[in-house]
């Protein structure tokens, strides 16, 4: 399909489980353009140097501000003098959360979640190591927004805003063909991670859930993931998301019958072992579920010697 469409697939490798980013190259009006990039590191620029050696990049469209949709960006607009477009608050996002300052917040912000001091210090350098894999930032040229079309490959896409992933994630909708390119919006085998950090979007997983029934609205037939492989017929994937994250509400519900922490009721949600990188995704969809909770008012919320605790209203 993606061949019909005039649409190339750059898959980029990434260190996680989770171990692989699908990058997108196609012509658009002013000539080739690349949605996403992967990580900075040596293994992205050796994939993408033959590919911009053939072809003259002068756009780059950015879906989102995480690292591995994001890092490469700026070297690429250094390489190829690119104009690169994303939405301003992803942009605002993505050249301060990385900054020394900003990954501080975060470790006080983990010890409210109820994380010893050594624990909370891990999880935030994991967070602050990621600087390195998005710099040089890009320059941004232009604002995505929201019903602006894009010719991408053989077709116009209208750009759709879709938070709740990040508070800026836009998916790209073709009307004639049905196609969606659903970017980390809705991916056919994993659920999105939807976290909240106490900043951005007070409500992610409400944002989520919103930004679902609004392309639910569009009934796509073909669904274009940066993740896995792509799919047919979004309605039935976004119902499946929806029952998936219901459930989790209510197993959260049932851990905070007495008081809990954070970080208590992210280890009864996430039974696996996890890598530290994954834990940080743990505590921060924790949060969203018990925030969308307390903001629906099934949950009251209060601190206890620096450390929140919520509990089943």
């Amino acid at each position: 399909m993606l061949n019909e469409i005039g649409v190339t697939q750059v898959t980029i490798p990434l260190p996680f489980r989770l171990n692989h980013v699908h990058c997108f190259l196609a012509e658009g009006s002013k000539g080739w353009t690349i949605m996403d990039t992967g990580l900075h590191r040596e293994e992205t620029s050796v994939i993408w140097k033959p590919i911009i050696e053939k072809h003259p990049i002068k756009e780059i469209i950015l879906t989102h501000y995480h690292p591995d949709h994001y890092g490469y960006a700026g070297a690429l607009q250094q390489l190829t003098g690119a104009d690169v477009w994303m939405t301003a608050v992803d942009e605002n996002a993505g050249t301060s959360i990385w900054e020394p300052a900003s990954i501080e917040i975060v470790r006080k912000n983990y010890q409210t979640c109820g994380l010893s001091d050594e624990k909370a210090k891990e999880l935030s350098q994991n967070e602050g190591s990621f600087n390195i894999k998005v710099k040089p930032y890009p320059k941004i040229n232009h604002h995505l927004e929201e019903g602006m079309n894009i010719l991408f490959g053989k077709y116009e896409y209208e750009v759709i805003f879709t938070p709740g992933h990040s508070d800026g994630l836009i998916t790209l909708f073709n009307t004639e063909n049905s196609i969606l390119f659903s970017t980390d919006h809705i991916l056919p085998r994993i659920t999105p991670n939807i976290s909240y950090w106490f900043r951005g979007i007070s409500n992610p997983l409400e944002a989520f859930f919103t930004s679902l029934k609004k392309i639910e609205k569009l009934d796509a037939e073909y669904v274009i993931p940066s993740h896995g492989e792509p799919f047919r017929h979004a309605n039935q994937r976004i119902k499946e998301l929806l029952v998936h994250h219901h459930e989790r509400l209510n197993d959260v519900l049932e851990y905070i019958k007495d008081p809990a922490t954070i970080y208590q009721v992210s280890t009864l949600l996430f039974k696996k072992k996890l890598t530290t990188h994954e834990m940080r995704f743990a505590i921060g969809e924790t949060l969203a579920h018990l925030e969308y909770l307390y903001h629906n008012g099934q949950c009251k919320k209060f601190m206890e010697n620096g450390v929140w605790y919520y509990e089943r209203s």
